[in-house]
């Protein structure tokens, strides 16, 4: 079947209702589209089923990781355009029913049926996570956990860098930027400041990683710390690091969950980048927890990324592609939903900081790491699941850029009756390190 990109660019164009952006090379040779635009390269037939059977992001999402579908030029160029068509079309996507009533809609389906050939489901990529039970359980939780963390230490070693700081670093400005692990290393230290950490005190670190937060703080400002994961082989690796820097006296690691922790109250506490994956439906209960476990007058940090807010709330679904391949029953609610839910709590919120563009910068360098280690993670875990990765990070870095979502940092206080936060009136302290 000759020319079978150009068949494919109009009838998806028939099927959508717009321009393709990007060209399409298919499994014959063939080209078709703007000249000078990344293409997206069919490689088989099945990427057609899959698109059929499950049309949108996630039909797209397992020929991608399974290989069918790929992207030749500029990866990122490549999604910013295929957005439009994917996430952003908004009032303008056409739903099923809507489809199935316009001709022009049922003949380009046809077509796309004959070119797709055998009209069988194909299987979903391995790396697709299979859900059972309730969402946000201890025992869902522990299993979601382990599907994105427990990929292997020495693969989140490629990605992340000597850091091994999996969430948003703390670039400065203006340019150079500097290091990934210095930028790290300045996000730490900021929220060590922030939280107000001297000597003697105790820190819970919620979801605590590979140990770094806990030893930052520990090493740096002298506090003992309590750094608790679900991860088994995060949990291994910390405590290996622990060790290895003398600090076994001063830094705990526990597999543990939060609402498991007993031994309160601790002077501060910091959670970073967990919080997203609590659930809307369970985010006051984890408020009330770290309520209970922080000493009156003690502080809370949590560095967690947030979604813009929508005019209808109940129109709101979950990403399919992060879901199913990425953060199982994670879970971004707007910063303002954050705040009000950690203040019904008890807590009183005193600054809100946004570092959104800080993320996108950072994923951009967990990209160029992948990118540079691309062999050793494929040989690491499987090509479907760097490919997850490769496609995740470059999206959610667009999606910063973009401001479709967001990150920040909640300091928190648990003001005792007296009214005494413990913060200055006006100086913020965390903006120079001083260290008691």
């Amino acid at each position: 079947m000759a020319d079978v990109a150009l068949r494919l660019q109009v009838l998806l164009e028939q099927l959508l209702g717009t321009p393709l952006p990007v060209r399409i090379r298919a499994w014959d040779g063939s080209q078709a589209g703007p000249p000078g635009a990344p293409t997206l390269v069919v490689r088989n037939r099945r990427a057609v089923r899959r698109l059929l059977f499950k049309p949108g992001e996630l039909g797209l999402a397992r020929a991608w990781v399974a290989g069918d579908l790929d992207i030749e030029g500029d990866l990122y160029t490549a999604l910013d355009l295929l957005s439009g068509l994917v996430w952003e079309r908004g009032e303008d996507a056409r739903g099923p029913m809507e489809l199935l009533r316009d001709p022009e809609a049922r003949a380009a389906v046809r077509g796309l049926v004959q070119l797709g050939g055998m009209p069988l489901p194909p299987a979903p990529p391995p790396e697709e996570v299979r859900r059972r039970g309730h969402l946000h359980t201890k025992r869902s939780d522990k299993r979601a956990i382990s599907h994105h963390y427990d990929v292997g230490n020495d693969f989140y070693e490629i990605v992340l860098g000597p850091s091994m700081v999996y969430s948003c670093a703390y670039w400065p400005a203006p340019p150079p930027l500097g290091t990934l692990e210095a930028a790290q290393r300045d996000k730490l230290d900021l929220v060590c400041r922030k939280l107000d950490l001297r000597p003697g005190m105790r820190l819970l670190d919620v979801g605590c990683g590979w140990g770094s937060m806990a030893m930052h703080a520990a090493g740096e400002y002298g506090v003992s710390v309590v750094g608790i994961t679900l991860s088994q082989e995060q949990a291994a690796y910390a405590r290996k690091r622990v060790a290895d820097e003398g600090l076994t006296d001063k830094v705990e690691i526990r597999v543990q969950d939060y609402r498991d922790v007993a031994d309160g109250p601790y002077d501060a506490i910091s959670s970073i980048g967990m919080a997203e994956h609590v659930g809307a439906e369970r985010y006051l209960e984890y408020a009330d927890v770290l309520y209970g476990l922080v000493k009156p007058g003690g502080r809370l940090l949590n560095h967690q990324i947030g979604r813009r807010p929508q005019r209808d709330e109940a129109a709101y679904h979950v990403d399919e592609f992060i879901d199913a391949y990425v953060f199982p029953d994670g879970e971004l609610q707007p910063v303002g939903v954050t705040v009000a839910q950690l203040e019904r709590a008890g807590f009183e919120v005193r600054d809100v900081e946004s570092i959104r563009e800080h993320y996108a910068l950072t994923l951009r360098r967990w990209v160029e790491n992948l990118e540079a280690g691309w062999d050793r993670a494929v040989d690491l875990t499987s090509p479907g699941r760097a490919r997850v990765w490769r496609l995740y990070m470059a999206a959610c870095a667009l999606a910063f850029e973009r401001n479709r979502i967001g990150v920040n940092q909640v300091l928190a206080v648990s003001t005792p009756e007296s009214g005494d936060s413990g913060l200055p009136l006006r100086s913020r302290k965390w903006t120079t390190p001083e260290r008691g």
